[in-house]
């Protein structure tokens, strides 16, 4: 039983470590459109942008959702 729990504790923690990564890459990406956007008017960029600023938001959450997770399942792991 111990190690099914470390395993969903690994599995939680690669998955949050990817939402983080994929959240900071797509925010970092959506101001960087934007700006652009603001640049170039008339161009579809700035939803374009707002797109991406909201992926990078819903994927940090993501990942704060599995950070919580994997801490209430150590919490959680009885004591040996």
């Amino acid at each position: 039983m111990t190690m099914h729990n470390e395993s969903a504790s690994i599995t939680f923690r690669t998955k949050g470590m990817i939402a983080r990564f994929v959240g900071i890459l797509a925010i970092a990406f959506g101001f960087i459109v934007g700006i652009y956007g603001l640049e170039d008017t008339g161009a579809q960029w700035m939803k374009t942008a707002l797109g991406l600023l909201v992926t990078g938001m819903l994927a940090q959450g993501y990942a704060l959702y599995c950070s919580v997770k994997r801490i209430h399942e150590i919490k959680d792991q009885p004591k040996s």
